[in-house]
């Protein structure tokens, strides 16, 4: 029988708690009991857990021996803001692709009452981030950056191989673009980032902007998707290379 899968919010060498809206469905839905047994992540580690106490509305777990667990893909993911709703099944399904981090960026063609409202929308987020890693059995849960402009997120240094999907590309592939990269990475995982434009494409600056400073433009192919369309098939071309 498989056994359920909890983050736990504070973790030692030995132990792990769980506390807030996880830890009162465990006490009043589940009626946990001491002695039941968990896969319990802490840490970014997943590990076989004994349910030690419940306190004040907390439950304590020991844990018993760490567990083999799958890597998160080494991708970020740079998301224009687009209307929440979309944006939240994104972050969702990104999530359980195995992105390791999304990063929220304010676009020029990024509704204006979106961009006000996107810092606050921060936490919701990733509370879907949670519970999305949480279902899919991850040992990590994706980092979701507050919101910041995109023109501050393209101009800062990165190491990583930096792609663009834009609508203007025709001849480069993100197949070819995934192949060149885990060519030149040798023996070693390349890492990436990944942007995914607004509804209605990045603005001619913008594409000027992500040319200038290294980001390579690339193509899903010759149909217009939706934003959310793009960002899912995109970490699904980019798992299907890296897993």
């Amino acid at each position: 029988m498989t056994r359920r899968r909890w983050i736990a919010e504070h973790w030692d060498e030995a132990t792990a708690t769980l506390v807030g809206t996880q830890a009162e469905h465990m006490i009043r839905v589940l009626r946990a009991q001491p002695g039941m047994e968990a896969d319990v992540v802490a840490g970014g580690h997943v590990f076989h857990a004994e349910l030690a106490a419940i306190e004040n509305g907390e439950v304590r777990f020991n844990l018993l021996a760490e567990l083999e667990a799958e890597p998160a893909l080494p991708v970020t993911l740079v998301m224009a803001i687009y209307k929440f709703d979309h944006m939240e099944w994104a972050i969702e399904k990104a999530t359980e692709l195995g992105v390791a981090t999304i990063a929220p960026m304010i676009a020029r063609r990024t509704e204006k009452h979106l961009a006000q409202a996107a810092a606050k929308r921060a936490e919701r987020w990733r509370r879907i981030a949670r519970e999305a890693a949480q279902q899919a059995r991850r040992s990590d849960v994706p980092v979701i950056h507050d919101p910041a402009t995109l023109e501050s997120h393209v101009r800062q240094a990165s190491t990583a191989t930096r792609i663009v999907l834009a609508e203007q590309e025709r001849s480069t592939t993100l197949r070819y673009a995934l192949e060149q990269a885990i060519a030149a990475a040798g023996e070693e995982t390349p890492v990436l980032e990944i942007a995914i434009g607004p509804e209605g494409g990045w603005a001619p600056a913008e594409e000027a902007l992500f040319d200038a400073n290294g980001w390579r433009a690339v193509s899903l192919g010759p149909r217009i998707l939706r934003a959310e369309t793009a960002a899912i098939s995109a970490l699904a071309v980019i798992g299907s290379f890296l897993e």
